[in-house]
């Protein structure tokens, strides 16, 4: 049996905004990493809010499917612990160890880490400095093999660190914001906090070969969903739910490949059971990479979904992408911008100030993305020929995916539960005078 670690390093609201994926970021270890590994290029989650998309990675299932429907901090609980995937680890010898971020329970003694050294509260911010001595310790302790050892980063959540002034006149603030003063500023603020997880990544990357553990770990790393600015995180667009994932180590991950199949992070579980010679449970709905990262298919989907229930308020979407074509469908009419599931921040700031809380959000929309790939003209309002044919094949996809994985939304709205703390859309807007109450709130 091939019984080598996991190292499963994990950041806040990065997206693809790093420098393997072409940005011009202070990311040199992340860069080295892809170098020697295989870098995803088309990788998404399965849901562009926080605890949907990390229970969707960890127990191999879409997030309606775990019962992950919102935030864990906000009192929405997972289904069921133990299809995480540490508890099919330890019935085959793993020891677990959780240091950091894990936003997939109240509390983290729920979820069945046999070793638990430090959990993000919402008072942290400086988080490196707090995770990564944690993680250096565990390293040098001689620690039980095979481990899997998830490292949790804050960065690169709201609010970061502030940026000197110099460092937004040279810098573009993400494809769907404008080139502003403010925009830039904000890009730079972002700039600063991924340069600090980086440093993380590369103090834990060096712990691991200083002891002797690189060549025996599946180093696996990635991030939740889209970066915190308008249309992005939270949102079903492809800076949303697009991530970037890098792994290295054994079974082929290695030699600085680039992978352009499409790959969704409910992956990952099935990737880990093919790679360790141990059996898939049936509950499984995401595929194993391993066939690509062999060249055996070019392809495992040939579409893949996301979703949104709830986030600060109550935003029910679904998607499903191709490599051509982008279908979001909404669930509830709204008059303007669902304002609580987006992060307030200056490029926030410059959209609401034009206007944007004034336009509502349309029920249906298609994209081509070959023509379009910043999903900005919408298809779905009139289609026509081949736009009208790829919106009918579309929407049978995303029902077919529904039905298969018992969504409730085809029962109606999905209902929080009862202690769950949830924003009242019209209750919070830009111009309300108690938006100063809900700054950096931390969702």
């Amino acid at each position: 049996m091939n019984r080598f670690n996991i190292l499963y390093m994990h950041s806040h609201d990065t997206g693809r905004y790093v420098k393997p994926y072409g940005f011009d970021m202070p990311t040199p270890r992340l860069q080295g990493l892809a170098e020697e590994g295989i870098l995803f290029s088309r990788a998404f989650c399965a849901a562009p809010t926080c605890s949907p998309s990390r229970a969707a990675l960890l127990t191999g299932r879409y997030a309606h499917s775990s019962g992950m429907i919102g935030l864990a901090h906000r009192g929405f609980p997972m289904t069921d612990f133990s299809k995480h995937i540490i508890h099919l680890l330890h019935s085959v010898g793993y020891y677990s160890v959780l240091v950091g971020v894990q936003h997939i329970a109240d509390d983290a003694g729920e979820i069945g880490y046999q070793r638990i050294e430090f959990c993000h509260s919402p008072d942290d911010r400086a988080h490196t400095v707090k995770i990564v001595p944690k993680v250096i310790r565990f390293l040098e302790s001689n620690p039980p093999q095979p481990f899997f050892l998830s490292v949790g980063f804050f960065e690169t959540h709201r609010p970061y660190p502030s940026a000197h002034a110099s460092e937004s006149r040279y810098i573009l603030p993400p494809a769907p914001i404008p080139n502003t003063p403010q925009t830039r500023y904000d890009m730079a603020c972002y700039r600063a906090s991924v340069r600090l997880l980086d440093q993380g990544i590369g103090a834990v990357l060096d712990a691991l070969e200083r002891n002797s553990l690189t060549d025996n770990t599946l180093i696996i790393c990635t991030t939740d969903h889209g970066l915190a600015f308008p249309n992005m995180k939270c949102s079903l667009y492809d800076h949303g739910i697009g991530v970037m994932l890098i792994i290295k180590g054994p079974g082929d991950f290695r030699g600085g490949r680039v992978c352009e199949a499409m790959v969704s992070q409910i992956d990952i579980f099935p990737t880990i059971c093919e790679l360790a010679e141990i059996e898939a449970p049936p509950w499984l709905q995401g595929k194993s990479l391993m066939s690509v990262i062999r060249g055996s298919v070019p392809e495992i989907h040939d579409s893949v979904f996301a979703e949104v229930n709830y986030h600060s308020s109550y935003e029910p979407m679904r998607a499903v992408r191709t490599h051509r074509w982008k279908y979001i469908r909404r669930y509830e009419k709204r008059s303007s911008p669902v304002l609580p599931n987006i992060d307030d921040s200056p490029s926030k700031d410059l959209w609401m100030q034009s206007g944007w809380n004034e336009e509502a959000p349309p029920m249906e929309q298609l994209y081509d993305l070959i023509f379009d790939p910043n999903e900005t003209n919408n298809l779905a309002l009139a289609p026509t020929g081949a736009n009208e044919s790829a919106h009918i094949e579309m929407q049978k996809r995303l029902d077919k995916w529904m039905r298969e994985t018992d969504d409730p939304l085809l029962n109606g709205p999905v209902e929080a539960p009862q202690n769950a703390k949830v924003d009242d859309q019209d209750a919070i807007s830009w111009k309300d005078p108690t938006i100063k109450n809900t700054k950096n709130r931390l969702v």
